[in-house]
């Protein structure tokens, strides 16, 4: 393997990879500053901030040759016995030449523009800058112009070509282009054809000062005030990983978070801007309830309180049950109910009759183990099926592979490797209706999740024949208003747990923001139905669908950052059958 000594370390170059200056740097835990660079881009070395002085070492005597001039990291490819040096004197002088020639004409507006606190410039002009300004201070604002989905600040900008590169080569449609020459240099786009693509967000991230600026995020938080978490995006079957940042339990922005076998370092734009709905005022809040029905209820569950006993009670404001009579008025529309517990939802699915349970594709892995656990311990012969699984158009690929999917959900592939450990076949939702039709199912539990309407009046009004529909969802829609039982869900970046993307890929992620008062996650509410002991544990859920299904046997301890790949136990299992053949 290469050895290379940079700063006067050595570093073993892995066998078989490429790397330039910059990544080499990174494994002796070295960072080469750098503007125009970016790994998943070409390469131009146009910035200069991460010149070094590069030589080579005889492999007989030792003696080290050091060029006369300084080369980009970025531009040298690392080769056996070259040799790099990035913390000279030489080398301290030229970046900070780099840094006050780019000052020189930038706009000092850093109290309003909205990179402040992760912009490169800043960084780097206190970390490698000249130790004081030697031009006067003369601009304070920039000229604010229009490429479509996004603003450019053009002053600001540092012309490091990234959002060039990234239109031509990633999304490949080529809106950006450079105008003028010399110190007159400008991003533009061509009149009549604005920056209006899937993937155009992206050159936000790309920006490494504040020249792109996202218009959803424009003025609207300070970076420093945003906690940011981990997350797995639920816009379609990719499952790409992101970044969700918040400030006190509302987001405010979405990035990609780099995963090399899912999204690189990409994300489209409907994952990127789809968070408002997590915040939409229509979302269901509290459980609610047909007042005849709750009686009913809680007859039952006293008469079978003696052979099932009951989970913990609870409210949406989360105290116990007071022991007071309810009141029955003729039925109606599902309205608040003041006093409730999940004990008296048990007695109704365990006298309802033979039940059916819609396991939504929106669901984790850990929340749809639990439901179909949950309906089959009641009814051991309870119909399982999943839900809708939405679809737009077809999967639309990009330049370098990166592609938005059709099927406009997370969890398929998991959810019906759930549904067929306990049923071992996966009907769908379509195949649930003629039973409903003809009355096999008197008591059916529907989980939702969907972002946007799913269901019809007239698909609605076949679920009217049922002695119990329990309606588990996000939003209100023609099913809810017909519901026994309408509890509200938790959003995506409100829950714990697993997703299985369409590549058989699974990540897990931890809430990033808590619901909003009176909604609890499915998870837990499954969880206290089952009656199992303590606080809602993801990760004990997971360990146990681990062991219980083998699809999911992969998953041994914590899931790394990246995720696991669940196709290589299909691949040794479908070898181990052929091989008994």
């Amino acid at each position: 393997m290469p050895q290379v000594l940079i700063d006067n370390r050595e570093v073993t170059i892995p066998a078989g990879r490429r790397l330039n200056g910059i990544e080499a740097a990174r494994l002796a835990g070295i960072e080469i500053p750098f503007y125009c660079w970016h790994p998943g881009l070409s390469v131009v070395g146009s910035c200069r901030m991460c010149l070094v002085e590069v030589g080579t070492r005889d492999p007989a005597s030792g003696k080290i040759t050091m060029q006369p001039k300084l080369s980009p990291a970025c531009n040298v490819l690392v080769t056996d016995n070259m040799v790099l040096v990035t913390q000279s004197e030489k080398v301290a002088r030229a970046r900070a030449m780099v840094e006050e020639d780019l000052l020189l004409r930038h706009p000092i507006d850093c109290p309003i523009c909205d990179k402040a606190g992760e912009c490169l410039l800043q960084d780097y002009h206190f970390a490698y800058g000249q130790p004081e300004r030697r031009a006067d201070i003369q601009p304070f604002t920039s000229r604010r112009r229009d490429l479509g989905d996004v603003t450019l600040f053009v002053d600001r900008c540092v012309m490091c070509s990234r959002c060039i590169r990234f239109a031509a080569e990633i999304s490949g449609t080529h809106e950006l282009m450079v105008t003028g020459r010399a110190a007159h240099e400008e991003i533009d786009v061509m009149a009549g054809y604005p920056l209006n693509n899937k993937l155009s967000g992206n050159v936000v991230d790309l920006c490494p000062v504040g020249a792109l600026c996202d218009k959803d995020f424009l003025y609207r938080q300070r970076v420093w005030f945003l906690r940011r978490h981990a997350g797995v995006c639920t816009g379609c079957s990719t499952g790409c990983s992101i970044w969700i940042e918040e400030n006190q339990e509302r987001i405010w922005r979405v990035k990609p978070r780099e995963n090399p076998f899912v999204n690189t370092w990409w994300i489209c734009n409907e994952g990127r801007y789809d968070y408002p709905h997590v915040h939409n005022p229509r979302r269901l809040r509290r459980l609610t309830g047909k007042p005849d029905q709750l009686s009913a209820a809680r007859d039952t569950d006293a008469a079978l309180a003696q052979r099932h006993p009951t989970a913990m009670e609870i409210e949406a404001t989360g105290r116990p049950v007071a022991d007071q009579a309810l009141k029955s008025p003729p039925p109606s529309p599902p309205r608040p109910i003041e006093e409730k517990s999940l004990s008296q939802l048990a007695g109704a699915l365990r006298g309802a009759g033979r039940l059916a349970a819609v396991v939504s594709p929106f669901l984790t892995v850990e929340e749809s183990y639990l439901l179909c656990k949950l309906i089959r311990g009641i009814d051991p012969g309870a119909l399982l099926v999943l839900g809708p699984v939405p679809t737009a158009g077809e999967d639309e690929r990009f330049a370098k592979g990166f592609t938005v999917r059709a099927e406009k959900c997370p969890n398929r592939r998991g959810v019906e490797a759930v549904i067929a450990h306990f049923v071992h076949r996966v009907d769908t939702f379509d195949d649930l209706l003629p039973r409903l039709d003809r009355g096999e199912v008197q008591g059916v539990w529907v989980s939702g999740g969907y972002k946007r309407d799913w269901i019809d009046e007239a698909t609605a009004r076949r679920f009217e024949r049922l002695k119990l529909l329990v309606v588990h969802d996000l939003f209100p829609s023609p099913l809810s208003e017909r519901a026994t039982y309408v509890l509200p869900g938790a959003a995506y970046a409100e829950r714990d747990g697993s997703y299985v993307n369409r590549a058989d890929r699974l990540q897990s992620v931890r809430r990033a923001i808590r619901p909003p008062v009176g909604v609890w996650p499915e998870g837990r509410v499954y969880w206290e139905l089952l009656g199992r002991k303590g606080l809602y544990n993801s990760d004990a859920v997971l360990a146990e669908v681990a062991r219980e299904i083998s699809y999911f046997s992969a998953v041994v301890g914590p899931v790394p950052e990246v995720g696991i790949d669940l196709r290589a136990n299909l691949l040794a299992r479908a070898a181990e059958r052929s091989a008994t053949v």
